[in-house]
């Protein structure tokens, strides 16, 4: 009872330093909660938010692979050889990474010639007329001399909705994976006669949202096949696809005569940044050992998800976008970095303004210390004494800054990433620990203090 009474009444006569001490491991507390409940739940967040820039899987036809890789043709426009069949796509959705895969689209990457002019959709028209009135719209742009112009095609899914072996439905396409593209009109509909062109491209056209599109193709087999197409949109990529011309796969396969067909799959997924293993995996599976694969196989790195999706699609090469994974990787570890350096400045900060609060708190109370050591009181009574006092006091301040500390966190979540923080039961147990190591080494420069206080010298006024 006595010792509680002394530390009680030690609040009463020093509130203000007390009052201090209590406010410096409140803010301390805050920032530090905030900063670990961000860091802890931060990874989803941003692998979620740079994911929105597009895939960073990509799967093609392992003969593509091949000569992609043999040859650096990335950059090569050729019609392709080697296909996937598009009916195999829905089964990315049965890996054991269902859920981290959260959009994908199939391409058939083509070539045809196309003739635009201004007409409006409705308009009738006939194959000749169409062409003459191309050819009086294009104005003499470059390729346009016949009233056409060679154009790449992208045969794809928009908005499509699957319905997967499991019973469950998605909805995957390009309408997820170029959310950043700047739009004008609306997107096709992947059941419509309907496309979307660049920009670049519908300026050299002269073709706008409401006109239709005509395409003419020789198909490998020698067939010649035409499309008309209402043009839905106009989008502005920022990049070389301003100069494509995006349309559903069905109709881009009937215009090839390649039924079923695709050369390539864009995957967009939720994944963990590479590490020593995953880099090992990426080389050789194989060359894991069975522990190794165990924690590779079920940890979503890029590597991992790319194994399984050609586990499900026959014939298939899946290969990470390296410079997309390498980004969200290294956003992430940077994000900690700087959440974890702000921590450890504030609970620096915290440790120096505690001492010095006890410093001076000792320097003031040194005539009733120095009576409590006459009296009988031992080096360590007084020190426990000091330190119960400061624990309570930074106990309380402790627990009001997790409280805003949570706040602070939710706050950040909405403003950064636009979704509240979850936080994890661990934080606040981490938190509470390195506010007590903290206090309790920058109470040791203090206690020294007590331990050379001379009672018969201070109560002298020596």
């Amino acid at each position: 009872m006595f010792f509680l009474r002394m530390i009680l009444r030690s609040f009463s006569r020093q509130l203000r330093r007390r009052l201090l001490i209590a406010v410096t491991v409140c803010l301390s507390a805050t920032i530090a909660v905030a900063m670990l409940g961000v860091v802890f739940d931060v990874g989803d967040k941003l692998n979620a938010e740079l994911s929105s820039y597009g895939s960073n899987i990509t799967v093609q036809p392992k003969s593509d692979a091949v000569v992609s890789d043999l040859y650096n043709t990335e950059g090569a426009q050729p019609d392709p050889t080697s296909f996937l069949k598009e009916s195999d796509v829905p089964k990315i959705k049965t890996t054991f990474w269902a859920f981290n895969i959260t959009d994908f689209a199939p391409q058939l990457n083509i070539h045809a010639e196309a003739m635009g002019g201004g007409m409006g959709a409705g308009g009738a028209h006939s194959d000749a007329g169409a062409h003459s009135g191309s050819a009086g719209g294009s104005g003499g742009g470059a390729g346009t001399t016949a009233g056409t112009v060679s154009v790449p095609i992208v045969g794809t899914w928009f908005n499509k909705t699957l319905h997967l072996p499991t019973g469950e439905s998605t909805v995957a396409g390009v309408q997820g994976l170029r959310s950043w593209w700047k739009v004008e009109g609306s997107w096709p509909k992947d059941d419509k006669a309907q496309a979307m062109i660049g920009k670049d491209l519908a300026a050299r056209l002269h073709l706008g949202v409401g006109d239709e599109l005509m395409l003419h193709k020789t198909t490998a087999t020698g067939a010649h096949t035409m499309q008309t197409l209402a043009i839905t949109g106009v989008y502005d990529s920022g990049d070389t696809d301003n100069g494509s011309v995006y349309m559903p796969s069905a109709l881009a396969q009937k215009l090839a005569d390649l039924p079923d067909s695709i050369d390539r799959i864009e995957v967009k997924a939720l994944t963990t940044p590479e590490n020593d293993l995953a880099r090992k995996a990426a080389k050789n599976p194989a060359a894991l050992s069975q522990e190794e694969w165990e924690t590779w196989y079920c940890t979503a790195y890029p590597s991992s998800i790319a194994y399984q999706i050609e586990e499900v699609l026959p014939g298939a090469v899946a290969k990470q976008v390296r410079q997309v994974s390498a980004l969200q990787g290294d956003v992430m570890l940077k994000t900690q970095a700087v959440m974890m350096l702000m921590t450890v400045l504030s609970l620096i900060a915290a440790a120096v303004a505690v001492a010095n609060l006890m410093a001076a708190s000792i320097g003031e109370r040194s005539a009733e210390l120095a009576l409590l050591k006459a009296v009988g009181a031992t080096d360590g009574a007084v020190s426990r004494l000091m330190l119960a006092e400061t624990a309570a006091i930074s106990m309380v301040g402790a627990l009001a800054g997790a409280g805003l500390g949570s706040a602070l966190a939710q706050l950040v979540g909405h403003v950064v990433f636009g979704s509240g923080i979850t936080m994890r039961p661990m934080v606040f147990v981490l938190v509470f620990v390195l506010l007590a190591v903290t206090i309790l080494i920058a109470s040791f420069s203090s206690i020294r203090s007590i331990l050379n206080l001379r009672p018969a010298e201070v109560l002298h006024g020596r």
